[in-house]
């Protein structure tokens, strides 16, 4: 049973805990019963502080995505499955000065998809980046990166790519790195600045600025009409393979503590247990990894950019944050552990956490919708301390990638991308056959899902992004 506490905030007291919803009532009514018994499940893991859903929220492996988890520092736990298996998987935005009548022919729009796709790579295919060193960048992030690729010059910490990010370097005990086996060394190099497939993307946007919130919108460069980028991709193989390494260190001490519960794909440990701490320290080298993989997209987005339009197009990096992590903050005064899954940090004005650059303002909250539909750049409200300043991440999906073609055929894809008109979401060189699991109708309405943030006072928006064109990978 529900209990309301605020506009589209609700408290549901299950067996184990009490989870919280932000919701309006129509996301609500549709939320999946399976989410409510997921919740249920991973209050079982002790001394949890506080646990919530936001509108995005859908069933995942172990944890939703949409929940935000957390636990004191000082005897709490930390989850791998509630951080998700693409450690630091995010988005990053990018400004252009062009206007959305720059890109108005649909063949200009395929020409940047085709450079988009010469220096990102989006199949199967090894990063160009061959003098990038793989060691330097999981411990030092974007420091770790040759200079050539940061379109700045100058000290390094003061350059727009290194300050206008969520975090362009994390610092760890990088003694765990010790362990871990030269096979994952070997294989996940190469794949540094590229893509991914799944929902991982390059979208090309024109802008519309929030009546409400020009001056803001202003002071971060944004206009109406606006062409921007934004990317969506994570850390690639050096997640995907620490997964194995510590799914399985973390459930031989699972078994030796004797604990657990019905899901065995839920895994957690004490955050000072010795497992713990090395979990914490591999996910810091893959949250380093992440960004500075958006980074290198990026980098070569701009290429692109620029052999369309000339060499000196700059695009700036609006912001970068990440969506799937735990970080360790301070709240109400106590040092926690905030797990986000599939939720997105959005910081208000002033709010020490804030990067210098956006400490006035508040950071750029990035929102990306499902493919052919809006998404949104927001900032977080003060009010959003009640959910730890968590909001959604995206629109979250109604169907399963496996369940998306009993549903939906590729003649509705194709309407939703407006396909054969002037306005077309123009994307590579697919079939929309082959990227129907990715359809805007395998995922929740997700104006009703900013209504909801806005609405329960988490963050407001500035600007709406409309898709224009696509990359995606493979």
């Amino acid at each position: 049973m529900a209990r309301e506490v605020g506009k589209y905030h609700q408290t549901v007291k299950l067996r184990n805990g009490v989870l919280h919803l932000f919701a309006n009532a129509e996301v609500l009514a549709s939320l999946d019963r399976k989410v409510y018994k997921m919740a249920d499940n991973n209050l079982r893991i002790p001394r949890n502080h506080f646990m919530s859903y936001t509108p995005d929220a859908h069933v995942s492996s172990g944890a939703c995505v949409g929940t935000t988890a957390v636990w004191k520092m000082s005897d709490g736990f930390v989850s791998p499955s509630i951080v998700g298996s693409d450690i630091g998987c995010g988005i990053r935005v990018h400004l252009t000065p062009l206007h959305k009548r720059d890109l108005q022919d649909k063949k200009v729009r395929r020409k940047l998809i085709k450079r988009i796709e010469k220096y990102v790579p989006t199949k199967r295919i090894a990063s160009p980046f061959r003098n990038i060193e793989l060691e330097r960048v999981v411990k030092e992030g974007i420091y770790g990166l040759p200079a050539e690729y940061l379109p700045e010059r100058g000290d390094v910490s003061a350059v727009r790519s290194v300050t206008h990010l969520e975090h362009a370097r994390f610092a760890y005990d990088m003694a765990a790195l010790e362990i871990l086996p030269e096979r994952i060394w070997k294989q996940t190099g190469r794949e540094l600045g590229t893509l991914g497939g799944g929902n991982h993307f390059i979208e090309i946007q024109h802008v519309r600025v929030d009546e409400g919130q020009r001056k803001i919108a202003e002071k971060w460069g944004l206009f109406d009409g606006q062409v921007v980028v934004m990317i969506h991709s994570g850390s690639r193989a050096w997640g995907r393979m620490l997964r194995s390494e510590y799914t399985n260190r973390i459930k031989d001490a699972m078994e030796m503590w004797g604990i657990g519960t019905r899901d065995p794909r839920l895994i957690y440990v004490p955050i000072h247990a010795e497992e713990g701490r090395w979990y914490l320290n591999l996910m810091y080298s893959a949250l380093n990894y992440a960004v500075a993989n958006r980074h290198m997209i990026a980098f070569g987005v701009r290429a692109a950019f620029q052999e369309v339009f000339g060499t000196d197009l700059e695009m700036p990096v609006l912001y970068d944050l990440m969506h799937n992590y735990a970080l360790e903050e301070t709240h109400r005064g106590q040092s926690m552990l905030v797990h986000r899954k599939g939720t997105t940090r959005a910081l208000p004005a002033g709010h020490e956490l804030n990067p210098e650059p956006y400490r006035a303002t508040g950071h750029p909250a990035l929102i990306p919708g499902s493919m052919g539909t809006a998404s949104y750049i927001m900032v977080g409200a003060k009010s959003g301390e009640k959910n730890f300043y968590s909001i959604c991440h995206g629109a979250g999906r109604i169907y399963a990638r496996d369940a998306v073609r009993e549903h939906v055929s590729v003649d509705a894809f194709a309407h939703s991308m407006n396909v054969g008109t002037e306005e077309e979401v123009v994307v590579n060189r697919w079939t929309l056959e082959h990227i129907l699991t990715e359809c805007p109708q395998a995922y929740k309405d997700v104006d009703q899902i900013i209504d909801s943030v806005v609405g329960a006072g988490l963050a407001s928006v500035v600007a709406v992004c409309r898709p224009m064109a696509v990359v995606k990978g493979t």
